[in-house]
């Protein structure tokens, strides 16, 4: 049985870093940071229930690369009554629908794992709760472990090297790719596709934690995290909520539209107004919004979806994002297997009509999308979950030096090529510095 208990701390932010270096002894943690946004935004559509919190070591683990993944998942969620983290991997698109993936995956992250931690860590200002099971650990064992992470001394950032980092694609045949894509457009297979480009090196060393650390103090986001599992790394900072159940409510929460942010307040103010009014960008948004929202009908109680927000501007610190909320009430015994199949994967990061837009992205794109596009979170032994959208992120696998990042953005009818482009670089942009890259 996991017990909690509360112990004050002499320093809640460096705790949080001493607590990362501490947890390189496992094999699998997940840390859930939202870098206090739910203080930051006074919106009432923030829907935080934790600033940060940690799930370090396993005691029980599903891990699935095959087979029937849906009935595996349910049977794993529904049969253990603790805590569970873990990640969905954008391909396991291809066990709810007739479809497949060729490109290189050169992380390998399964498609789906779900983990019971050893340690669970939630941090509010200078108070961690921390959870353990009684049967293997006692309250004066945990107080110690709490001790120990605070003698440890503050970790001094060493990023390491990316190794020569290269475009999956040219700039050129990214053009030629959108121009195709904006064809398929104007003959109506589809009307709205994202379109994402890899950055990649074979030859990495990094140090992924203190990556990770400088990363989101370069661009702190409400959904960021640090996922390891094994010797494959996540390092993100996203924006972006996909789903978040409490009881019977679930809500999604998908961003499209995006804007730089100005170098004063005017500029911004001027920038906020554009991105606001932009046909373009409310276009994207409106249609996925109404993408989820057909998504969320399948699983929904009869006449309960509702948008609560739509095209909402959001600051973060380089751009201002657009931002809805679809919320829904649940029928009566709809599974995890159930919500995943019928919003898995997430339609910002896909396009609408969904499927044919994965089968475009498919043909258009040159690499694999692994963990990118997919999604990282955790569940409660009452079943509620909260899960991110992996963008703005960093994937590495220690073992085979491989490091990758993904951009992307909406292709609607209204897309210019160039602009689509350049606005992948603004994205990258924080991962490019971090990781002491120069712009493309």
């Amino acid at each position: 049985m996991r017990r909690f208990d509360r112990f004050r701390i002499n320093n809640g932010s460096n705790f949080r870093k001493k607590l990362l270096d501490w947890s390189r002894r496992f094999n699998e943690v997940c840390i859930l940071d939202s870098n206090r946004y739910g203080n930051r935004f006074s919106s009432t559509h923030c829907h935080f229930s934790y600033d940060y919190i940690a799930a370090v070591g396993s005691v029980s683990r599903f891990s699935c690369r095959q087979g029937d993944i849906m009935k595996s998942i349910d049977a794993f969620s529904e049969g253990n009554s603790d805590w569970l983290f873990g990640h969905l991997s954008y391909d396991l698109k291809n066990e709810t629908e007739k479809l497949s993936s060729g490109h290189p995956d050169r992380i390998g992250f399964p498609l789906a794992y779900l983990f019971i931690p050893e340690y669970i860590f939630i941090i509010e200002e200078n108070i961690v709760a921390v959870g353990w099971l009684e049967e293997r650990r006692t309250k004066h064992e945990v107080a110690l472990i709490v001790k120990s992470i605070e003698s440890l001394p503050v970790p001094e950032a060493n990023t390491g090297s990316p190794g020569d980092v290269k475009e999956a694609v040219t700039k050129s045949k990214y053009l030629e790719a959108v121009n195709n894509i904006l064809s398929h457009i104007r003959r109506g297979d589809i009307y709205e596709v994202n379109f994402c480009q890899e950055f990649y090196s074979l030859n990495a060393s990094i140090d992924p934690a203190y990556t990770w650390l400088n990363l989101i103090e370069e661009s702190p986001a409400p959904f960021s995290c640090y996922y390891n599992l094994d010797d494959k790394y996540l390092m993100c900072a996203s924006p972006e909520r996909f789903i978040k159940k409490t009881n019977r409510k679930i809500i999604s929460q998908p961003i499209k539209g995006t804007a730089a942010r100005g170098k004063n307040a005017g500029e911004d103010a001027i920038l906020k107004e554009a991105l606001a009014t932009d046909q373009k960008e409310r276009s994207e948004n409106i249609m996925i919004t109404d993408l989820v929202r057909n998504d969320l009908s399948v699983i929904a109680c009869k006449g309960s979806v509702n948008v609560d927000e739509l095209c909402t501007i959001y600051p973060f610190p380089r751009v201002f994002q657009m931002q809805s909320t679809i919320s829904a009430m649940l029928s009566p015994s709809v599974s995890l297997s159930d919500i995943i199949k019928a919003l898995f994967p997430m339609g910002s990061m896909t396009g609408a009509p969904k499927i044919r837009s994965m089968e475009i992205i498919e043909q258009y794109e040159c690499s694999r999308r692994g963990l990118y596009s997919g999604s990282v979170g955790y569940i409660t032994p009452e079943k509620n979950f909260d899960f991110n959208v992996v963008i703005r992120g960093i994937q590495y696998n220690r073992k085979r030096s491989a490091l990758s990042f993904m951009v992307g953005g909406a292709v609607t009818g209204l897309s210019d090529p160039q602009k689509e482009f350049n606005e992948c670089i603004l994205k990258a942009g924080a991962i490019m510095k971090v990781l002491g890259l120069e712009s493309q």
